[in-house]
Parts: C-alpha cells; sequence; structure tokens
C-alpha cells in the first residue's frame, strides 16, 4: 500500500536550498584552491627571479669595486661594501659570501662569519648552477638565493659564491588576504545561487505536490482523480502516465464489480428456476407422478448450470494465479485438433454443420496439452453453436520457424465491431439470452484467453454480423 506524507514536501524547497548550495560551493571552493594555488606559484616565480636578479647585482658590484676575493686585498673595504649593499634599500638582504671551498669571508649579519658554509645551494652555485629556493622557519618564509661569482678575467674560473636571504613574509601575507577573498566571494556565490534556487524550486515542487495530493486521495479510494498539469515536459508526462493509470484503476474496479454482478446473476438465474419448481410442487395437491418427473429433471438441468458455472469460475482462479504450473510436453497439434474435431462432430451433425480441417503437415509444439485442448475446444464449440444449420465450420493449422497459428473460421451470426475488444471478459454476453438458450456460461472465451497467455501466445478476432467470425491462435513451438 502506498503511504505518502505531504508534509515531506513541505521541506522540500529547504532541501533544493541545501543541495544547489553543496553543489556549487564544491566546485567554488576547488576553483578558490586552484585558484590560490596558481597564484602563489606566480608570486614565488616572480619573487625568485627579482631575487636572482638583485643577487646578480650584489656579485657584480663586488666584481668592480674589489678584488679581494681573488687577491685578497682590502678585506676592511670587502666587508663594509657587503654591509653597505646588505642594509640599502635595494637589496635589504642577508649577504653571506664564501670562497671557492664553501669558507664565510663575509656576513652581513656576522653570524656565520669565519665558518664553513657548504650546503647544497652554496655547493651548486660553486659549480655554476645558480637556484633561489623557498623555505619556512620558524614561521618566517624565507627566500634563499645563491650566485656564483665568477672571474672577469676568466671565466671558468670560481671566486665564491654570494647567498642572498630575505623575508618574503609580506608576499604570504598578500596571498593570505587575497584567499580569504577569494573563498569569500566563493561562499557569497554559492549563497546566493543556494537562495535563487530556494525561491525558483517552488516552480519545481509545486507540480509534485498537486501530484501527491492526487496520488494520496487515489491511495484513499477516489480513483476518479485527475492532474492536471500544463506543458509538455517531463511532469507533464508523469502526469499524463498517472492519468492513465487511475483510467485502468477504474476499468479494473468496474470490471470486478461487473463480475461480482454477473456472478451473482448467474447464480442467481438457475437457483430462481430451482426455487420456482419446488415451491409449485410444494404448493400442488395430488401431483402427477409425471409432473415431478418432469420437474425434478428440470432441477437436475439447473444444478447441472450450476455446477458447469461454479467449474468454469474455480478454473479461471486456478489460470489467474501467476503461480500456476503447466504441464509442458512436445504434443503434435495436428493430432490434437483432429480429435477435438472428433469429439464435436456430434454437435456439428445435430445443426447439419460442414466440419473442414486444413493440415498439411505435422506440428509438433512444447504446449500443456490438457489445457490447450479446452481452449481450442471453446473456440470450435462457439463456432458450431453460433453457425445457423447448414453452415461451416473450417479449422487451418499453419506454422513457421518460430510459432504455430491456429485459424478457426465460422459463418455465424458475427461480432458487432464494437464488441469485439470485450468478448474476451468474464460473462460478457454481445446478446444476453444467447449464451443461456445455448447453455453458455459467459466464461468459455474468458478461460481461452487466459491459456493462450499463459502459453505466452496471442488470439485475435476478425468478425461481421451476419457472414461469420475467425478466430487465430498463435502459440510459440518452443515454450518459453
Amino acid at each position: 500500500m502506498l503511504r505518502i506524507k505531504l508534509k515531506w514536501f513541505h521541506s522540500l524547497r529547504l532541501q533544493l536550498f541545501v543541495l544547489f548550495f553543496l553543489v556549487s560551493a564544491i566546485p567554488f571552493m576547488f576553483f578558490a584552491s586552484l585558484t590560490t594555488g596558481r597564484i602563489e606559484a606566480y608570486f614565488l616565480e616572480d619573487s625568485k627571479a627579482e631575487w636572482m636578479r638583485q643577487a646578480n647585482l650584489v656579485v657584480s658590484q663586488i666584481i668592480q669595486t674589489n678584488n679581494y676575493l681573488k687577491e685578497g686585498t682590502n678585506y676592511t673595504i670587502f666587508t663594509n661594501k657587503i654591509r653597505e649593499l646588505s642594509q640599502s634599500e635595494e637589496v635589504n638582504a642577508r649577504i653571506i659570501v664564501v670562497d671557492p671551498l664553501g669558507y664565510v669571508v663575509a656576513d652581513s649579519s656576522r653570524i656565520d662569519l669565519n665558518t664553513t658554509l657548504l650546503n647544497t645551494q652554496i655547493f651548486n652555485a660553486l659549480n655554476k648552477k645558480n637556484s633561489s629556493e623557498r623555505y619556512e622557519k620558524a614561521g618566517n618564509f624565507i627566500m634563499s638565493t645563491a650566485v656564483s661569482i665568477i672571474d672577469k678575467e676568466d671565466n671558468d674560473k670560481v671566486l665564491g659564491a654570494v647567498l642572498l636571504s630575505a623575508s618574503i613574509n609580506d608576499i604570504y601575507k598578500l596571498l593570505e588576504d587575497m584567499e580569504s577573498q577569494i573563498y569569500f566571494l566563493s561562499l557569497i556565490a554559492s549563497l546566493v545561487i543556494g537562495l535563487l534556487s530556494f525561491f525558483s524550486s517552488s516552480i519545481i515542487t509545486r507540480p509534485i505536490k498537486t501530484l501527491m495530493k492526487v496520488v494520496q486521495r487515489v491511495t484513499n479510494g477516489q480513483l476518479d482523480q485527475k492532474v492536471k498539469l500544463n506543458g509538455k515536459g517531463e511532469m507533464a508526462e508523469l502526469a499524463n502516465a498517472f492519468n492513465h493509470m487511475t483510467e485502468q484503476l477504474q476499468l479494473v474496479d468496474q470490471s470486478r464489480q461487473e463480475f461480482v454482478s454477473d456472478v451473482s446473476h448467474e447464480l442467481k438465474t438457475p437457483l430462481s428456476s430451482i426455487k420456482v419448481l419446488t415451491e409449485s410442487l410444494m404448493c400442488e395437491e395430488d401431483v402427477p407422478v409425471e409432473m415431478y418427473k418432469e420437474f425434478f429433471y428440470d432441477i437436475n438441468s439447473e444444478v447441472d448450470r450450476l455446477n458447469v458455472i461454479i467449474t468454469d469460475l474455480l478454473l479461471l482462479v486456478k489460470l489467474d494465479r501467476t503461480e500456476i504450473m503447466l504441464n509442458i510436453n512436445e504434443t503434435n497439434i495436428k493430432h490434437l485438433i483432429a480429435n477435438i474435431l472428433k469429439r464435436l462432430s456430434p454437435l456439428a451433425r445435430k445443426k447439419d454443420i460442414e466440419m473442414i480441417y486444413e493440415a498439411n503437415k505435422e506440428i509438433y509444439a512444447e504446449v500443456d496439452e490438457v489445457k490447450l485442448t479446452l481452449a481450442i475446444s471453446n473456440i470450435i464449440e462457439n463456432g458450431i453453436k453460433y453457425t445457423p444449420e447448414g453452415g461451416q465450420v473450417k479449422v487451418k493449422l499453419q506454422s513457421d520457424m518460430q510459432d504455430v497459428f491456429i485459424e478457426v473460421e465460422d459463418t455465424g451470426i458475427g461480432i458487432a465491431k464494437e464488441e469485439q475488444g470485450r468478448i474476451f471478459e468474464r460473462f460478457y454476453r454481445t446478446d444476453k439470452t444467447r449464451s443461456r438458450d445455448t447453455g453458455g456460461t459467459g466464461l468459455g472465451l474468458s478461460i481461452t484467453y487466459r491459456t493462450i497467455i499463459m502459453h505466452t501466445g496471442s488470439i485475435q478476432v476478425e468478425s461481421e454480423e451476419g457472414i461469420g467470425s475467425t478466430f487465430v491462435i498463435q502459440i510459440p513451438i518452443k515454450h518459453v
């Protein structure tokens, strides 16, 4: 049973808001992270290039103004020059100068003076591999740049190396501010999208709410409910499908009510006859034996009729069960139909009806012989019953590589076009008095239809009033 609480949809708009917010926030945050990373890489590359230029400038001034590294003279002037360059506005960084052996000959901060400093960066610079690297120390970001000092008279001779160390915290402060703004803008954009989805979600939720209200009514038994939605979108298609479903439910409910009514009527008719006959006997005095016999004969006939109706109803109930098993065996269909015609031939002879059977070859199919015999018998027997005297009933058997085709054609009274679609319904009669006059229950074609469907086959009818009817049964040769 379908149970849906409509109050769930009251929060749907809020859920859509959260969903759209998250969906938009995730890519925005990813974009913000990617953007800040690219900006950081750009600033670092720019800073490395700038400090490489400053280091080369310091090397140029050392070579031009002092020959200490080459001749070992004027040390005081050399160290003063280093300190002066370190404190200049253009450089403003710690400057360390080492000789070819990595010995610190000058240090603007005098921390590593007269020590050996031979790390990877210094070693590379002494081998003419200049570099600029960033590292973090005690929460501070430092740019370290090492450049070799080349003898201007001999380009193959390395006199030493210059190491510049400068704080780049200002860059990361700027990056931090930019990152905060980017993330803030991303959050605002996500929030705006979420709010827009919140206010526009009513366009989506309104038809859903309408549909669910109708669904709730249908589940409460109001099968005549319809959903009215304009447009041609998916919701309109869903509404049309739902309306079609309710129409089918109404038909099923109507068919069920008609079935109950028809069953009651079919059972009531013979019971009423029995009651009238028995009351007639009870009310009469000195009833002759012959009348007793006649009435008992009529009562017995009505009891037989009741028995036939109940038997057919029980058979239909069994056929309606999805778990019913078919006793499938390979059967000679040609012989099966021949036996049916042989059994029904006395009924045809009574009405002087010609029986014609056309079967050019032996055809074998995987079927339930008993159930299929009953189904085909119902069609042929109906053809005989509703064909006037001197008429004809023709049965034709054919097959292809996949299916068996059984065609039953009669020259009977025919079926009106508007009623041909309902002849397989239970108790349906094209003429309400016809089946009773011929002794039928109105269930034969329903039994035939269910049996053919269980064999994964089909049955079609073509008929014209006053000319006759043709039933075509199609059954697969291999049972699926």
